[in-house]
C-alpha cells in the first residue's frame, strides 16, 4: 500500500533508463490498483510490464472492495502477485484460496506470480523446506500446466527486516522448489522462473541472482525509488 500519483514520476524515470539501456531481465511494476491504469498508459510500448498485487477468485459479484483478475486485465495489467505473505498472514489466506486465485488469473489471461515462504519459527525449527513444499502442493493448481507463471520464495522473516538468508539457505529452498515444480509440471516446471523476495537491494542483488535456481527477484522497498530498483535490475 505504497504509491500516489507522484510515484508515477519514479516509474517514468525507470522506464526511460530501461529504454535507453535494455536489461537482460524482464521488468514489471506491481503498483496499487489505483495506479494500474495510469501506469499502463504512461509505460505503453516501453520495456516495463504492469501487474496487480492481488485478485479475487470470482469474475464479479458482491465482494465490495475486491478486484477481480478481469478488472486487472481491463486496467492494463498482464501479471498478478498472489499469496504474498502479508495476504496469508494478515488476511488468513489459505493455500486453497491462493490456488483459486491462480485459476482466476489464468482464466483472465494474467500471468500469476505465486508466493510462498516460511516464518522465522519455521526456519529455526528446520521446517523451511517442508513448509514451502506444503505450500507449493496446496497453492499451485493443475491448471498451471503448460502456462506461464512464476513462483516467488519470500522468507517471511526477511521481508522489510534487512535480514536475508545465507546463499546456502537460498540454494537449499530454491532447489527444493525446483524439484517440486519439475515433479508437478514436468519440463514446464523445470523451466518456470523461481524468484527470490526478501530484503533484495542493489548491494546484495548480484550475489543472490547468481545462484543456480534464482531466476529473478520480487523486490519490495527497493522498488519504490527508480535508482534503487534500477540497481537491482542491472544486477540481473
Amino acid at each position: 500500500m505504497n504509491g500516489l500519483e507522484a510515484a508515477l514520476d519514479e516509474a517514468r524515470s525507470l522506464s526511460a533508463a530501461i529504454d535507453e539501456r535494455p536489461p537482460a531481465a524482464r521488468v514489471a511494476i506491481c503498483p496499487p490498483a489505483t495506479l494500474i491504469s495510469r501506469l499502463a498508459t504512461i509505460l505503453a510500448g516501453g520495456g516495463v510490464e504492469i501487474g496487480g498485487q492481488d485478485c479475487h477468485a470470482e469474475r464479479s459479484g458482491a465482494f465490495t472492495g475486491d478486484v477481480s483478475a478481469e478488472m486487472l486485465l481491463d486496467a492494463g495489467a498482464t501479471l498478478v502477485i498472489l499469496g504474498h505473505s502479508e495476504r496469508r498472514s494478515n488476511y488468513l489466506e489459505t493455500d486453497a484460496a491462493v490456488a483459486a486465485k491462480a485459476r482466476a488469473a489464468l482464466r483472465a489471461g494474467l500471468e500469476p506470480i505465486i508466493c510462498i515462504g516460511e516464518t522465522l519459527d519455521e526456519r529455526r525449527a528446520g521446517q523451511a523446506v517442508a513448509t514451502v513444499t506444503r505450500q507449493l502442493h496446496g497453492s499451485l493448481p493443475a491448471a498451471l500446466a503448460g502456462r506461464d507463471y512464476a513462483v516467488a520464495y519470500e522468507p517471511i522473516w526477511a521481508i522489510g527486516s534487512g535480514l536475508t538468508p545465507t546463499l546456502g539457505e537460498i540454494d537449499e529452498v530454491h532447489g527444493a522448489i525446483r524439484d517440486v515444480l519439475a515433479r508437478l509440471f514436468g519440463p514446464n516446471g523445470a523451466a518456470a522462473p523461481i524468484l527470490y523476495g526478501g530484503s533484495v537491494k542493489p548491494d546484495n542483488a548480484a550475489d543472490i541472482l547468481a545462484r543456480q535456481d534464482v531466476n529473478g527477484a520480487l523486490v519490495g522497498g527497493a522498488s519504490l525509488k527508480a535508482d534503487d530498483f534500477l540497481g537491482v535490475i542491472r544486477a540481473a
